[in-house]
Formats: structure tokens, sequence, C-alpha cells
């Protein structure tokens, strides 16, 4: 009897002594056991429950995955369809006429952007639009500039000093900074500057279209016209403006008063090559459709600036600049422009002239107005503009 009861301990204890951590199928074994049994043992447990939230974290991350790419992809498929139903989403697009930075700046006060030659005030081509304007006269003036009120600047704009009509692009407003750097070097060539919002931009009341901005601009140059006397007025258009500029002048010859000179900087063909060309289309570009879905809702929309067919009936001086890094308008769209352009019969007896810019000069879109070659290139084409005191 003795020996029976030194038995079971010494067994008992056999077992109890084997390391369970060592003997990974015991331990195993043992993990089936539920707590309150014999089996159970405290470590095991504790060891299953941190593998099993591994697992579940890992499990929980690739769902999430899976789930962000199936979204992904259903709203890269979901917008092709939202466009098409909703023409208004690609106008917007194309106008961004809503992007107003910079934001907090007081378009009534072009002082602040450093143009203390600069006068603002409102013009009203068409009841319910009304549009900011503003005049920066050349740098040689500002002094008698300062304090001066509008019948001044108006006054001086018969001045013997040459007239440009500066037609910005899409987003941004009047006072974005690319386009008050080239005011001030415009200025110090010795150029009037007048310069606008398209109604819907910035502070201009109106809806943007097609039409209403080249009816804008229409309306600024016969203001110009009126008050500039004998003196040249140029037009200058930039990205989206070249259109409104091609527009504009190719209506201005159909009635017999060109302007004296036509600028295009970084221009397109049309509407719809520069859309396919855009960097933002590069996803879409090759979607089936691409097209019908993006292309013809801004034809639908009324919304063409057809350059390429513009310069066939434009009669006057044309000088295109483009540079060759241009990441928003490919440069072979200038090119291309001006292959057009170059042998039309309209402007067989009008100087053209095509200016690139090397990329490693880095103007890239809206820099040009940094090259110091600007100045030769603006007296070559148009003449000697500067005022000899």
């Amino acid at each position: 009897m003795r020996k029976r009861a030194e038995c079971g301990p010494r067994e008992h204890d056999s077992f109890g002594a084997a390391p369970l951590d060592k003997e990974c199928r015991l331990k195993n074994l043992r993990i089936a056991a539920s707590k309150g049994t014999k089996g159970y043992y405290p470590q095991d447990s504790d060891c299953d429950s941190r593998g099993m939230k591994r697992f579940s974290r890992r499990y929980g991350l690739l769902s999430r995955l899976r789930m962000f790419l199936i979204s992904l992809v259903g709203l890269y498929i979901a917008i092709p369809f939202l466009v098409k139903i909703c023409p208004a989403i690609q106008t917007q697009l194309v106008f961004l006429n809503l992007v107003r930075f910079p934001y907090f700046i007081d378009l009534k006060r072009p002082q602040d952007q450093g143009l203390n030659h600069t006068c603002n005030f409102y013009l009203q081509p068409e009841e319910d639009v009304t549009i900011g304007v503003w005049h920066t006269i050349p740098g040689v003036l500002w002094k008698d500039a300062q304090e001066k009120d509008l019948a001044w600047y108006e006054e001086i704009l018969s001045a013997n000093y040459p007239v440009i009509l500066y037609l910005h692009g899409n987003a941004g407003t009047r006072g974005g900074d690319h386009r008050v750097q080239l005011y001030k070097v415009l200025s110090s060539i010795g150029f009037h500057i007048i310069s606008f919002d398209y109604r819907g931009w910035g502070d201009s009341v109106g809806s943007p279209s097609e039409s209403g901005m080249t009816y804008d601009a229409l309306h600024v140059f016969d203001w110009i016209k009126a008050r500039s006397g004998d003196n040249p007025v140029y037009i200058w258009g930039h990205s989206l403006g070249t259109g409104v500029a091609t527009n504009l002048v190719r209506r201005l010859c159909e009635r017999e008063t060109p302007p004296d000179a036509l600028i295009l900087e970084s221009p397109f063909t049309n509407i719809r090559e520069e859309a396919k060309s855009h960097p933002f289309s590069v996803i879409y570009r090759h979607f089936p459709g691409f097209d019908w879905f993006f292309l013809d809702p801004i034809t639908a929309s009324g919304i063409k600036f057809a350059n390429d067919e513009n310069v066939k009936y434009i009669s006057c001086p044309l000088l295109i600049l483009h540079a060759e890094d241009d990441p928003v308008i490919p440069f072979h769209l200038g090119r291309k422009l001006y292959n057009i352009a170059a042998p039309s019969r309209s402007l067989r007896d009008f100087k053209v002239q095509f200016v690139p810019f090397h990329k490693d000069l880095g103007y890239r879109h809206k820099y040009i107005y940094r090259s110091p070659e600007l100045r030769q290139i603006l007296r070559d084409f148009l003449g000697n503009t500067e005022h000899q005191q």
C-alpha cells in the first residue's frame, strides 16, 4: 500500500516536469483543453491568444486593403459616367474659375501685390455682368501715378505708349503671382497693361462660358481703343487665354478693326486636343470610349477654343512663345499651331514667328516672363516700345 501511494506522486511529478515550451506537440495538445479542465494551462492560453490576435490583425489589414482597391477601381470606372451624365463637371475642369488662388488677396488693392502704379476698376459688358480690371502703366510713369484717380489713368492711356490687353488662362485671378510678375516685366519695357478677370473669375460677376469670355474681352478692347488714341494695341493670351485671344482677334479682323499684333504664350490647337494631352487625362487616355466620355461633353457644352481654325482668319502679326518643358500644354501643340498659321492666306502679308524656349531653362508653363531675352524678342517683333526720357 505504501508503494502505491509513493508511485502516484512520482509519476505525476515526472509528467508535470516536462518543459512546455520545448515539447511543442505536448503543448499543442494541451491548448485544446478548456479553462477549468484538468489539462488547462494558463500559459498555453496566453500564447494562443497572442497568435490569434496577430492573425486577426493581418486578416483585418488585408481586408481593408482589398476594400480600398475595390473602391478605387469602382471610382475609376464611375468617374467617366459621372462626367458624361453631368457635363458641368467637365466644364468646371476646363475653366477652374472657382480655384481662386491666391485666396486672401484684395483685388481692389493691386498695390498689395507690389503694383503701386496700377488702378483697379470695374466694367459692365452686359446686364448682370461685371468684370474687375487692372490698369498698370509703364514703369517710367510710376511716380506720376501716386495718389491718382481713375480719370487720370484713363487720360494717360492716350500718352505715347503702346498698350497690351492681357488675357489670362484658367484658374486663379488677375492677381496670380506669375501674372503680376509678367505685368511688372512688360511695364518696365514701356507698355500699359490692361488685365481683367472674365465673368465668374475673381471678383467678376457672371457665369463663365466661351462666348461670354470672348465678349468680355471684346468689351475691354473697345474700352481701350476709345481712350488710347493712335497708340498700338496688342493682345496677349496665355494658356486658355490664347483661345479667348484668337476668338477675339478673329472677330476684330472680321469687322476690320484688327489689333496691331497678337501674342500667344503656351497655346494649344483646340480644346479637344489639349484635353487629350493634359496631364490630368493620362490615367484615362486609353480608357475605352475616352472621346465619348470626356471630350464630347466639352463640345456639347459649347467649348471649342479652336485656335487652329481661328488663325486662318487672322490678319495681323502673330508671335508664339512656348517652352519645351511645358507640362500642361505640350510643346508640340504650340509648334503644330504655328505650322497651321504660317502658310495661312490671311497671314501671308504679316510677320508670323515661333520662339521656343529650351527645356533646360525651366520656364515650363508660366515662367517665360523670367527670360532675359523676352525684352529683345518683343523689341524685334513689335519694334522699339521703350520711351526715351
